[in-house]
């Protein structure tokens, strides 16, 4: 049993739990994940966690960096919002992300755009092309309606108030947040224009790149339309490391006349700022 009736009893009790890993948690250092990639140098990575069902993180991330989301069981929902760490100002605009490159499904190759006409991310890997860049997340009203229950700390938080808590972390308000894109449960558009759930490929990977400094915000949560009538989510891990932006040697640098001029445009704004 644990003793925590004294000041010096809870300081043993404390200090014996460094090591302890839980089912969900950041790896400090990132190269210590019981998780890390296989086709990855442990050393070069800077982030490692496994967000828990209902939870939520945020991390800061240099100029090409890449990031690695694993939906490890087929459940899990990464709400996803970016923000240039340059200036939060500018940030994910979920509108333009599906109209510059006309293509509104992501998947390899799709930019994640700024209002400001610059590429924040590219998806430069996909195992599972089911994806959503319509709904948003879920709002207070949607869960309490749907679980009965929205609370960021109870059994099925919403999106909203877990990007709002990753939010304060980074210094930004609830009035910072876009709309977000999420990973692994797909949703398509009819012919009259109702959407249609397509869920999950089962467990797959998604990798974004980062085109300038950014900062990520994540709640790893129901998507709104998930039919199924209890909060189902699975864990989401995260792993991330240094590597290079796309440059003019890339394939996807000239793919379009629209990506062309998006890239160009991020290129100018980092090296414009010594990056």
């Amino acid at each position: 049993m644990r003793n925590t009736s004294t000041v010096s009893a809870a300081r043993d009790d404390a200090r014996a739990q460094a090591g302890n890993l839980a089912e969900a948690m950041p790896y400090l250092p990132a190269s210590s994940s019981p998780f890390a990639p296989t086709d990855v140098d442990p050393a070069l990575l800077t982030w490692a966690e496994t967000v828990a069902p209902g939870g939520y993180t945020s991390k800061v991330v240099a100029r090409g960096t890449r990031l690695r989301f694993t939906d490890v069981t087929g459940d899990a929902c990464a709400n996803v919002l970016l923000f240039s760490a340059l200036a939060t100002w500018e940030r994910l605009n979920v509108a333009d992300t599906q109209k510059i490159p006309w293509q509104a499904y992501l998947g390899e190759g799709h930019p994640l755009l700024s209002g400001d006409g610059r590429v924040l991310a590219t998806i430069v890997a996909d195992t599972s092309g089911r994806h959503d860049a319509f709904c948003g997340t879920t709002s207070d009203a949607w869960n309490t309606r749907k679980y009965g229950d929205a609370a960021p700390e109870g059994p099925s938080p919403s999106g909203r108030a877990l990007l709002t808590l990753a939010a304060a972390k980074q210094g930004l308000g609830p009035r910072d947040l876009p709309p977000s894109v999420s990973f692994f449960q797909g949703v398509r558009v009819e012919a009259d224009g109702a959407f249609r759930w397509l869920g999950s490929a089962g467990p797959a990977e998604v990798e974004l790149l980062a085109e300038l400094p950014l900062t990520v915000l994540v709640a790893n949560t129901a998507h709104p339309l998930d039919p199924r009538p209890g909060f189902t989510v699975g864990p989401l891990r995260v792993h991330a490391w240094r590597s290079a932006p796309t440059g003019p040697d890339d394939e996807r640098f000239t793919r379009t006349p629209e990506l062309h001029r998006a890239y160009l445009n991020t290129i100018e704004h980092a090296e414009a700022r010594g990056l």
